[in-house]
Order: structure tokens, then C-alpha cells, then sequence
């Protein structure tokens, strides 16, 4: 049978299809429908805990895990083969502009195997290492994964850190091979890679093609054989994990939860663990992947309620949720994500303070691996300082803060946090601590009061062809690495570790390792703690007035080419005025490393003058020099929204 969504009315209307050969499932009495248009209607209660799987697909990326994700709902008929449903997962704007998962999604999955009904719970989930948190959380509601890897590229960094992750987990691996389809795909030497990385049997290795729908029925094979079914106790208390949520503007609050003990029914009444307030669920259902509701939900099930959750702050990722009136052991936290890039963030318009505080707490509830703390800037007013896993992260937040809230935003340029070690007793008692953590340049103390500074360190993973070895190298060398281990994957691929600062591979590492390695070259890191260090602060100046925001903290001996840097970016960024600019770099308070002149816009004062004296001449461009110096010493310097960010880059 193929089966059509009506979204707004839950419908859906069955055809028959002469491929179709699976076509009594949806005839089944556990899944009940009647002529068309008719409800669709799902008994939870007929899906016991043997013949429910819970799983992720994890992958680098652009291995096609959305398009896997794509070809599973197609067979099993949650979406139309009739229409062109390309990444339907990927429901976010940002996501269909940039063309990558940012955000994991969930989807229920029905599928027959061997006279019994299967509820496959699919959680697709992204490929950049910025969203490593996403994928983190989304584990933790599953009992296996799929290992997804493209027969063309084969092994990158991305799948090693998922594998780690997965492992980390203690989940069920299945390794896939996908676009199998492609000519140069090679997928011999991909399953070779894989044995030998991390111990698979060849023989047990799928080969699929996402694309063409080759090898799905193999899949959903593995998936019911392997992974494990979720543990748990329908007998027992309700208890539920949130490992999602997303917020509407007339129904508040939606939350994803696993079922993991007992059953929750529509009118029951659940409490929080973190806040300890109760709400009366007035909507269940699963996704399929729009929201489908149902009646009732039970031990190793994955699904949503909404509760008419309204404040935003009330609920969060990891929650343990049970039923009014009862004692339940909470459920293990789920861990929290270490922000890597700072960045502060304003409104355009200090009138929108209150709206951009609204939305800002309506995507947190969506992106949980954002830290938040308030701050305030004498140029631009009353703002929030956030912390991001990277810079993509920062600029795809920022991003959907503009779509889906109309949030126009200034956003500072990123730094990241720096540990500095103070001397003296009086300085110990003024800060709190003898070793503080410093995030915004513009809290760095004074280096007399200084006793030791420290940036943080992360170990990372570079797969490259042999062939772009060299420029690799020296790439790093220039990023102040130090190599850790080389190994050789096979004859033409080295996996190198190096241990790198924090500060060098954070903003644009990525794009120089894909033009050096042609695109070939992946790369993934991980935090490895601080590492004592000696730190400047740069400060600019913008005719003679320091400008806070774009101040920024680097190793010193950085500071005069970041400087030079700097002034030249801004150089570029800034408009002419009619009075001279200069942008100075300095640090030490006002010692000047680096300096840039924009020139002023000029009128030919002399124009009208036809011969004659020149003393004529030279008093008018007197006089407009001196009105240049004036207009100077009183004139406002506009700097573009942009260029917090534009001038760091290198």
C-alpha cells in the first residue's frame, strides 16, 4: 500500500500498488483504517517492548544520511513516492539553504518482518562536528546506530569521533556503505578501511545505495536482528526522558520523550524533575514524521506531549517527567555540551531588547548546547553573551534567529575562553578566585596583576590523501601544532593527530584544509583541557577611540600579525568619511603595533577659481583642512554589523 499524509487532517488515503507486496501491514489490526478519507488510527498498546528498535544514523558529512532517512520512510509508506521528497527531515530553513542537518529529527517507522509488526523509531541526526551535541543527545534515547559511510570518500574524521561516540554509548554498530551506485565508488577498499579501523567483519558490512533504494530491505533486516530492544517495565511508574523540544506560539511547549517505565495516556497529569511543576497532557502522538496523535504511549516508546507548557524556562533537554503523586528514581542527566566560541549579541534596535530576549529563549529550548549570561555594551546597548560549539553553530543560531523570529541582530566577533591565574591577596578576594575564566576580551585583566595565563588545547584528527601531505603540514606548523601520531589507513590515505590551541583551528581551519587537500581532507577535534601559555590583548582604536567590541585576545607572538590583520579587514569594511580615519592596533594600553588610514572623501574646493593670485587658492584649501580636523574630532565612526565577525578571518 502507499500512503498519502494529509497534514493538517491526519488523513490518509490507501491505493493499491501491485509492488507493494507488504501491503497487509497496513491491514492489520494493530494499524486500523477504513475508506478513504479516514483517521489514521495506531494502537500503541499492540507494540511490546520485543518489537520496538530505537535507533540513530550517524555519519560525516554529506554521506547521505538525510537521503537514507528519505528512502526508509518511502518503504515502509510514511511519505509518497510520487512526489520528489528530497532530506524530508530536514525541516529547517537553514538547513535547506546550507544544505546540511543542523538539527536531529525523530520519525516513526512501521515495518513487517517475519509475520510480526516492528515500531522502528529513526532518529536522523547531522554530520558537522559543530552539532556533535545533537548527536549526543539523540543517542541517548537509542539502543543502536547506523554507521553510515560513503563508498566514494570513504573513512573521514567525523565517522571515527561518531564511532567513538557510539561506542562511549555501549550502542549496537551497524556499518553501511552507501552510494554504492556512484563510479568511482570503491567500496572493497572502503570495507577494508572499516575492518581494520574498527574491527568490523567484512561480511557483516551493507552495501546500499540511498539514492536508488538499493539494499533498504537489508537494512531494516540488520536493524531488527542487532540492535537490541529497548529495556524497561510497562508494570512500573511512568518515567520519561526529554531529549527534545521545540516551542509553538498557541500550544506552548512541545516535548520528545522515551517512554522508559510504565504508560502515559492523554488527561494524565505529569511533573517535572527539574522544576517540579505539574501539567495536565492534553495531546499525545507520534512522528510520522508530522505529528500523528494517539491515545496512549508506553515503556520504550518515542513520542510527544503537549502539556500547554507556556514559560519556555520550565522544561528542558535531559528532564525525567512522572506522574503526579508517585516517587521515581530520575533518570541519568544527560551531559552538557562545553561551549568552544564566545560571542555577544545584540538587538539592531535597543527598543527590540524584550523580542530578542523572547525569541532567544524560544530557540534555546530548541538548541540546548547554547550557554547564555547577559552583558552590556557602551556602544551597543544591553545584550547576551552566548557560547557556541563553533563558529558554524554561532552563524547558523544567529541565522535561524532571523528566520523563524525576525530577530535582526549584531553579533560581536567570537573569541574563545582563556584560564588566567591572578597574584596578590587583594586581586584573589576582587575576582572570587585565584584562576578565573575569561571569554570576553573586554574582561581581561590587567597583565601586572597576571600571574600565569592558560588557553585550551584539543587534540585533532586529520584524513587526508597521501598526496596532500606536505601542505598539510606546514599548514599545521603555521597553526602552532605539534604532531601526535601518523598512521597510514592504506596506501593512500594518513591519519594524522595533532594537538592544537583552541584559538588557531576555530575560525577558519576548515576552509584552508579543504582548498589545500582540494576538498579531499576531513578534520574533527576534541578538548583536551588548558595548557599554560602568554597572552596579549589587542585593542582597536578608531581615531583615538577604543572600539571594545572588536577587542580580542591572542598568543603573543601573534599580536602584530593579528593586528595587521585586523586594521586591514577593517580598512575594508568601514566607508569613507568626510574627515580622515585612523585605525591603530595596540596593545599594553596604547603602544601601537599596527596602523591603517582610510582617506577622506574630497571636494575640489579650487574648482571655481580661474587663474589669479594662489594665495587665493591656498586659503580656501586652508580652510577646508582645518573644517576637516573639526569634523574629526566630533565625527562618528558607523561600523557594519558585520564586520565583528569579518575581521578575524584570516
Amino acid at each position: 500500500m502507499m500512503l498519502f499524509f494529509y497534514e493538517k487532517q491526519l488523513y490518509f488515503s490507501v491505493r493499491h500498488h501491485l509492488k507493494m507486496v507488504r501491503s497487509r501491514l497496513f491491514y492489520n489490526s494493530r494499524l486500523k483504517f477504513s475508506s478513504e478519507p479516514k483517521e489514521f488510527k495506531v494502537n500503541m498498546k499492540n507494540f511490546p517492548l520485543k518489537n520496538i528498535r530505537n535507533f540513530g544514523i550517524i555519519a560525516h558529512v554529506d554521506h547521505g544520511k538525510s537521503t537514507l532517512s528519505d528512502r526508509l520512510m518511502e518503504f515502509t509508506g510514511n511519505i509518497s513516492k510520487k512526489k520528489k521528497n528530497e532530506q524530508v527531515l530536514d525541516k529547517l530553513q537553514v538547513e535547506r539553504e546550507r544544505g546540511i542537518t543542523v538539527k536531529a529529527q525523530t520519525v516513526s517507522l512501521f515495518y513487517e518482518y517475519k509475520g510480526e509488526i516492528y515500531l522502528l523509531n529513526l532518529i536522523d541526526t547531522p554530520g558537522h562536528v559543530d552539532f556533535s551535541y545533537e548527536v549526543n543527545r539523540s543517542l541517548v534515547a537509542c539502543q543502536g546506530v547506523i554507521l553510515l559511510v560513503d563508498a566514494n570518500q570513504g573513512v573521514q574524521a567525523q565517522t571515527v569521533a561518531n564511532f567513538n561516540l557510539a561506542s562511549s554509548h555501549n550502542l549496537e554498530i551497524i556499518p553501511v556503505l552507501n552510494k554504492i551506485d556512484l563510479k568511482n565508488a570503491k567500496p572493497e577498499i572502503v570495507s577494508n578501511q572499516l575492518a581494520s579501523l574498527f574491527g568490523f567483519n567484512e561480511k557483516d558490512i551493507l552495501q546500499v545505495s540511498a539514492k536508488l533504494g538499493t539494499g533498504i530491505e537489508d537494512v531494516f533486516h540488520s536493524v531488527i536482528e542487532k540492535i537490541p530492544p529497548p529495556t524497561g517495565d510497562i508494570n512500573q511508574q511512568f518515567r520519561a526522558l526529554q531529549y527534545d523540544s521545540w516551542y509553538s506560539q498557541y500550544q506552548g511547549v512541545t516535548c520528545l520523550i522515551l517512554v522508559v517505565d510504565g504508560s502515559i495516556q492523554v488527561g494524565d497529569e505529569i511533573s517535572s524533575c527539574s522544576s517540579g511543576l505539574s501539567y495536565l497532557v492534553k495531546e499525545l502522538g507520534i512522528l510520522y514524521p508530522e505529528e500523528v496523535p494517539v491515545n496512549e504511549l508506553f515503556a520504550g516508546q518515542a513520542g510527544y506531549f503537549k502539556a500547554n507548557i507556556k514559560n519556555p524556562k520550565d522544561t528542558k533537554v535531559g528532564d525525567t517527567w512522572f506522574k503526579k503523586d508517585t516517587t521515581v528514581k530520575p533518570l541519568p542527566l544527560i551531559s552538557q555540551s562545553k561551549p568552544m566560541v564566545f560571542a555577544g549579541i545584540y538587538p539592531s534596535d535597543q527598543s527590540k531588547t524584550q523580542d530578542l530576549r523572547k525569541a532567544l529563549e524560544k530557540l534555546l529550548l530548541n538548541d540546548s548546547s547554547v550557554s547564555i549570561s547577559m552583558e552590556t555594551s557602551s556602544a551597543l546597548g544591553q545584550g547576551w553573551r552566548l557560547g557556541f560549539l563553533g563558529v558554524l553553530h554561532m552563524e547558523v543560531f544567529c541565522q535561524r534567529l532571523y528566520q523563524e523570529f525576525d530577530a535582526d541582530v549584531v553579533v560581536t566577533a567570537p573569541g574563545i575562553p582563556y584560564k588566567i591565574k591572578i597574584k596578590g591577596k587583594s586581586n584573589i578576594k576582587k575576582y572570587g578566585s585565584e584562576e578565573i575564566i575569561i571569554s570576553n576580551p573586554c574582561k581581561f585583566p590587567d597583565p601586572t596583576i597576571v600571574e600565569e595565563y592558560f588557553e585550551p588545547m584539543v587534540l585533532g584528527t586529520i584524513i587526508t590523501p597521501e598526496k596532500y601531505y606536505s601542505s598539510i603540514l606546514n599548514m599545521c606548523m603555521n597553526r602552532r601544532g605539534e604532531q601526535k601520531n601518523i598512521t597510514f589507513l592504506d596506501n593512500e590515505t594518513i591519519i594524522l593527530i595533532y594537538k592544537f590551541p583552541l584559538g588557531e583551528i576555530i575560525m577558519d581551519f576548515f576552509n584552508e584544509l579543504k582548498i589545500i587537500s582540494s576538498g579531499y581532507a576531513s578534520f574533527d577535534y576534541e578538548e583536551i583541557g588548558y595548557e599554560s601559555t602568554f597572552l596579549k590583548k589587542v585593542d582597536i582604536y578608531l581615531n583615538g577611540k577604543i572600539v571594545e567590541e572588536l577587542s580580542l585576545i591572542t598568543h603573543a607572538s601573534q599580536v602584530e600579525k593579528v593586528g595587521r590583520t585586523m586594521c586591514l579587514r577593517l580598512k575594508d569594511c568601514i566607508d569613507p568619511q568626510l574627515f580622515l580615519i585612523a585605525i591603530q592596533a595596540c596593545i599594553d594600553g596604547k603602544k601601537v603595533i599596527a596602523r591603517e588610514n582610510i582617506k577622506a572623501l574630497k571636494k575640489d574646493v579650487a574648482a571655481k577659481l580661474y587663474g589669479g593670485d594662489v594665495t587665493r587658492r591656498m586659503k580656501l584649501m586652508q580652510r577646508q583642512k582645518e573644517g576637516k580636523k573639526n569634523m574629526r574630532m566630533v565625527g562618528n565612526v558607523q561600523i557594519p554589523k558585520d564586520t565583528f565577525i569579518n575581521i578575524i578571518k584570516r
